[in-house]
């Protein structure tokens, strides 16, 4: 009889009492253990197991779990381990999560990481009775309460670890904190990056590097955070990310797990189904590695495939990144969008000053979060190498296209009208509709009323992602291709190719000359002029699309004024 699948379960302990679906990930206790890092980052995913696993190795090591091994790991992995069975329960261990600290200023995520850090230490409240106290340690322990300030909050768990270690007889204790990076990410699209930084480094060095009660340190997150100085003052910390092959199978699903799973639930013809939607991503040189909390979503609905991983995970990051980025990296996504790929150098490490002004920097997030992924081994010079990267999997791509539309949401029924409208040849139609979208696009994306004027390729790029949202499936979008004596600006081509009839549009973009025009409307002749001298539907042609049914367009604008002729 199949488990049953608690989507609510929280933590390592409630899925053990219950019963419930459980894959088996504790080698990863035995494994980090064994291994001796003092300060261990692991970067993976949003919803990757990083929640469960931490929680996992605080069951194992707890003095709070000290007598309950057998229950709660009796039949696993690391239960079969006779050195590990003798380690169960001797330690005190101080566990915290940031997953949840996403407010939108500074001030709210102080309030937020000193309530998490009042949290932890108030698992540990027998200390503030305890006669073991010195008058000092007494008054420093009194001020760790909610509202505390910035220094008491940043060297609280250095004080819990001293007097944990004392407390516990000399035994030092493990610090586990979870997805240390979501106020970082938060801070970033918020705008107080600084003050968020500078408190962080404080917190980071005092616990993890300045702390020599503590007897080990487990983080996890999605990103590497190394440049930006939050962890430049620990010494030497073993940062786990998508490339190293250490833990590689410890987070996510592999295809025996998946194939297992599917099998207990009676939906083993669905694999392939799965492996579209769910597979992709590769840690440490190991492929077919699936998104563990999608496949238990679609166990647990009876077999539905959806983009589970979107309607949880946090992408306000990604989206504010790409919405913001410029025409060069909108072309590069527009690629991913189609199916296609891009080769680029990878730097792990996420540089978050760097994301707008280097373009290249948002490579390493796409990869870190998930969103692409790099098939194939991984290169020893993975700095300087450019390695290919594609879309993970099916869902990844449902996830950009809600994504792209949530940036056009006041316009979502303007681009399907404007969609039909160049498709069907209504020039009135799509001059009112386009511009509807022009004045979302004008408020959407960073300086685009003044690139409209400037640059109409950055314009014309969010014009395409939100095309390509909206007609995937019937019709292909692309933009910047060859095609006879040049590049057009954006084509319409239908996927039903030489043998289908919907119709094809090719587009050129022109912004009003003052110098040459006198009004739009030569704008748009001028367009059209360039379309037929140099010949852009040959491109169709030679796929098989006939002539007739391609619509060319001349799109002119001067700042919110459109016209399509």
């Amino acid at each position: 009889m199949a488990r049953t699948i608690s989507i609510g379960a929280q933590g390592f302990e409630a899925m053990r009492e219950g019963g419930y679906f459980y894959v088996d990930k504790t080698s990863f206790v035995r494994d980090w253990w064994k291994g001796a890092d003092v300060v261990t980052l692991v970067c993976r995913p949003r919803r990757f197991g990083k929640t469960l696993n931490i929680d996992t190795v605080r069951c194992f090591l707890s003095t709070e779990f000290a007598g309950r091994g057998e229950e709660l790991f009796g039949g696993l992995e690391v239960w079969e381990d006779a050195e590990m069975r003798a380690l169960q329960g001797p330690v005190p261990v101080v566990a915290l999560s940031f997953a949840q600290v996403k407010p939108p200023t500074f001030e709210g995520m102080m309030e937020a990481v000193c309530d998490i850090v009042c949290a932890a230490v108030d698992a540990h409240g027998y200390l503030r009775g305890w006669e073991g106290l010195t008058e000092a340690e007494r008054i420093r322990l009194s001020r760790v309460r909610p509202g505390m300030g910035q220094v008491a909050c940043a060297t609280a768990l250095n004080l819990l670890c001293t007097l944990l270690e004392r407390y516990h007889g000399g035994t030092k204790p493990v610090v586990l904190l979870d997805e240390y990076d979501a106020p970082m990410e938060r801070a970033w699209v918020g705008g107080y990056w600084a003050e968020a930084s500078g408190f962080m480094r404080q917190l980071m060095n005092s616990t993890f590097k300045t702390n020599p009660a503590m007897g080990r340190g487990l983080i996890t997150g999605v990103t590497r955070v190394s440049r930006e100085s939050i962890f430049s003052d620990l010494n030497n910390p073993e940062v786990v990310t998508a490339s190293s092959r250490k833990y590689r199978a410890a987070f996510g699903f592999t295809q025996d797990e998946v194939d297992a799973a599917l099998g207990e639930y009676d939906l083993a013809e669905r694999r392939e189904d799965v492996r579209e939607w769910y597979d992709g991503f590769t840690f440490g040189g190991v492929g077919h590695v699936y998104n563990p909390w999608s496949v238990t979503k679609f166990l647990e609905s009876g077999g539905t495939l959806a983009a589970w991983w979107a309607n949880t995970s946090s992408n306000g990051l990604i989206s504010e990144v790409l919405r913001r980025s410029d025409r060069r990296l909108k072309a590069d996504f527009e690629e991913l969008m189609r199916g296609g790929a891009v080769e680029k150098v990878i730097d792990e490490e996420v540089v978050f000053s760097e994301l707008r002004s280097r373009p290249n920097a948002v490579w390493a997030l796409l990869l870190a979060a998930g969103y692409v992924t790099c098939p194939g081994p991984v290169p020893k010079d993975v700095v300087h190498t450019p390695r290919r990267l594609a879309l993970t999997n099916l869902e990844v791509e449902a996830t950009f296209d809600r994504m792209v539309e949530g940036w056009f949401d006041g316009v979502s029924a303007d681009y399907g009208d404007l969609a039909e409208a160049l498709l069907s040849g209504d020039a009135e139609g799509a001059t009112d509709s386009l511009a509807e979208v022009t004045l979302a696009c004008m408020s959407s994306f960073d300086g685009a009323a003044k690139s409209a004027e400037r640059e109409p390729e950055r314009f014309y790029h969010g014009l395409v992602l939100g095309l390509l949202a909206s007609l995937r499936g019937r019709w292909s979008v692309e933009s910047n291709r060859e095609s006879g004596r040049g590049r057009y600006d954006v084509a319409l081509v239908p996927t039903d190719g030489a043998s289908g009839s919907d119709p094809a549009v090719v587009m050129e973009f022109k912004v009003f000359d003052r110098r040459r025009e006198r009004t739009l409307e030569d704008t748009v002749a001028r367009a059209r002029t360039q379309i037929a001298d140099k010949r852009y539907v040959a491109g169709l042609v030679a796929r098989g699309i006939e002539e007739s049914r391609i619509r060319t367009d001349g799109i002119a604008f001067c700042g919110k004024e459109v016209l399509v002729g």
